[in-house]
């Protein structure tokens, strides 16, 4: 009988560490992540980030903490005014996609997608010198996960986020940027937002982004 118990306790026991997966602990970082307002200090999103590092460091093998590394450095670089130091960051978030990929055997929409933001964040650090390069990867991979999966809203997000910050004179501004943003909002709100291995970041960045372009389109109607 004792013999039965002590297997059955260590059955159980086996069972309960399978089921703790990167899930929760990386949900929780993530959501975090995503909640700190746009004025939160750069050290807050560094510790929420290292807190998923460590998670992937944890679940090597799986793709989804290596691919919410890469996207937080990501969003950290655009912090870093440091060319040199830009980079570095970039180096890493490239570094923690391709395991990724490899965990995940193939590239789908939401990789091609976060290739795009790297590419616009290392264009973004110096771009009358690098629009040529960085711009193209930028363009293709958008393109490529578009091929994928056309009702991505990340996809229309970065490219209303380029389109904003380019000047008029080259078909940017918040005019022109408006339609993609009034089309993202439109595919994120077919998200649920509820699994972390369906990545559903963007929203409120788009949102902010789609309300400023709105504003300045009501002051342009009623003049």
């Amino acid at each position: 009988m004792k013999t039965l118990l002590l297997i059955g306790a260590l059955t159980l026991g086996a069972i309960t560490t399978q089921a703790q997966d990167y899930k929760q602990p990386l949900t929780k970082a993530w959501n975090a992540f995503d909640a700190l307002p746009m004025e939160a200090s750069h050290d807050s999103k560094v510790q929420l980030a290292n807190k998923m590092e460590l998670i992937a460091k944890k679940w090597d093998k799986d793709w989804a903490p290596h691919f919410y590394v890469a996207l937080t450095k990501t969003i950290l670089s655009y912090d870093e005014k440091d060319v040199a130091k830009h980079d570095a960051i970039l180096d890493d978030a490239e570094k923690e996609l391709g395991d990724a990929i490899k965990g995940l055997t193939k590239n789908t929409d939401e990789t091609y997608v976060l290739a795009a933001m790297i590419a616009n964040s290392r264009m973004a650090a110096d771009p009358m010198s690098r629009w040529p390069k960085y711009g193209k990867i930028f363009t293709d991979n958008l393109q490529s996960a578009k091929e994928i999966n056309a009702s991505n809203p990340r996809m229309y997000y970065l490219k209303g986020v380029s389109t904003y910050f380019t000047p008029a004179a080259y078909g940017g501004g918040k005019k022109n940027a408006l339609p993609y943003f009034e089309k993202a909002d439109g595919f994120f709100a077919t998200e649920k937002g509820d699994d972390i291995d369906k990545p559903y970041w963007g929203k409120k960045a788009n949102t902010y982004f789609f309300g400023e372009c709105k504003k300045d389109d009501k002051e342009v109607n009623k003049n």
